[in-house]
């Protein structure tokens, strides 16, 4: 062990008697392990429902989704395929139509959003099994005038699985008001009802058949774009700058799921944010008591430094010295604080200590995710405070007058 980390531990442990040196030490280990604990579990928190916003708003979205600026055709269509197979993350797409519609039935009428895809990928597409919650999709079973509805939707109808509604479409709206020509409208068999969690799309979304739906919306031939599912949805900036740079900007432009919901997912940083810094406040705090007990038990030891500096030791020793003991405080106090959190972490993750009500918040517990990264800043954080709260008072040490401070003794 080095003489200048072995002095300091003998200084930090030492101490046989409780004195005001001792309690600021001791509150300072404690106080950053509360604001390293507080930290790690907040952190967490955010993390967990991060990750759970995700999940909702994500149910229904593609991870990326192809959106044409002008009228496709048979070449542009044969074109953007071949670039999608030749792209190795990407696990399923589809093309889609999308539009507002009229939903009638038993007498009650909604705007609802119709979206049209290729009803054989929808479970590629979105999982779509672990939302279904009446009826059910397989391609056995499809019918030719099957819909899918949002459960809120479907309370808004009064509409259950099995039941016909009625889809009226805009698609010629001019034709009806200019001639009086009857609108473009289509009867649905209520093949499925799903729970999304986004209440969004459970209160207004309903999912058909690509064919159908450009007949019912006026694309014939053409389509909106594509939705595009991915083998890792974290690679979907990747895949979009690649899918971009590839296609003709001026013929179509990609979005990934973070675009969706950019302002969104930027309020929710920026609360991560506010949080670390505000937890932060109670390490610095805490650095801030190492820095009074540093500097108190520099005049304390003072005889000793004059001492050590009388047998030549150096300035630089003698600032390692009082810098190791800061030190030592901040990683006894930083070890405890991860510790800690990580043990209430735990204990949420498997005895759901702060139960929630799932009437109110969807889910029956608070919800968190650990990371490794979190660890990581937080512990960093830590002990670059309590670094800069140890530097001041070693530097004073070092400059201590050997001759001034023995006679003063």
């Amino acid at each position: 062990m080095d003489l200048e980390k072995f002095i300091a531990k003998r200084y930090l442990i030492s101490r046989h008697k409780l004195n005001f040196i001792t309690i600021i030490s001791f509150l300072s280990i404690a106080g950053i392990t509360i604001g390293v604990a507080a930290l790690i579990v907040v952190l967490s928190v955010f993390n967990g429902f991060g990750s759970l916003v995700t999940s909702y708003l994500m149910s229904l979205d593609p991870h990326l989704r192809l959106v044409f600026k002008t009228e496709s055709n048979d070449e542009l269509h044969k074109q953007i395929q071949m670039e999608l197979k030749n792209i190795s993350e990407i696990k399923a797409y589809s093309p889609y139509v999308s539009g507002k519609v009229l939903a009638l039935n038993r007498g009650k009428t909604e705007i609802i959003n119709l979206r049209a895809i290729e009803l054989n990928k929808i479970n590629q597409l979105y999982d779509f099994d672990k939302l279904v919650y009446s009826g059910k999709y397989t391609k056995s079973n499809q019918l030719a005038d099957g819909i899918f509805i949002g459960i809120k939707l479907a309370d808004k109808l009064e509409a259950i699985t099995g039941d016909t509604i009625t889809i009226v479409s805009p698609a010629n709206i001019e034709g009806v008001l200019m001639q009086s020509s009857i609108p473009i409208s289509k009867r649905f068999v209520v093949q499925g009802i799903f729970i999304s969690q986004n209440n969004e799309y459970d209160e207004s979304l309903a999912i058909t058949d690509l064919t159908i739906g450009q007949n019912l919306l006026g694309y014939k031939n053409s389509f909106e774009g594509y939705e595009i599912k991915l083998m890792d949805r974290n690679k979907s900036e990747k895949v979009k700058d690649e899918l971009t740079a590839r296609l003709d900007k001026s013929l179509s432009e990609v979005n990934s799921w973070y675009d969706f919901h950019k302002e969104l997912y930027s309020v929710m940083q920026i609360e991560r944010w506010v949080a670390y810094i505000l937890l932060s406040l109670i390490i610095a705090v805490a650095s801030f008591n190492i820095l009074g007990s540093l500097s108190m038990s520099v005049l304390e030891k003072k005889r000793d430094i004059g001492i050590m500096k009388s047998f030549g030791v150096t300035e630089n020793s003698i600032l390692k010295i009082f810098l190791n003991e800061g030190i030592l405080i901040g990683i006894f106090g930083t070890l405890c604080g991860a510790l800690l959190g990580y043990f209430i972490c735990w204990l949420q993750l498997n005895y759901n200590i702060y139960p929630l009500d799932p009437t109110m918040y969807k889910i029956d517990s608070l919800p968190l995710e650990l990371r490794i990264s979190d660890f990581f800043f937080v512990t960093v954080a830590s002990m670059l405070l309590t670094f800069l709260a140890a530097l001041f008072p070693a530097r004073r040490a070092a400059k201590v007058d050997a001759l001034q401070s023995i006679k003063w003794e």
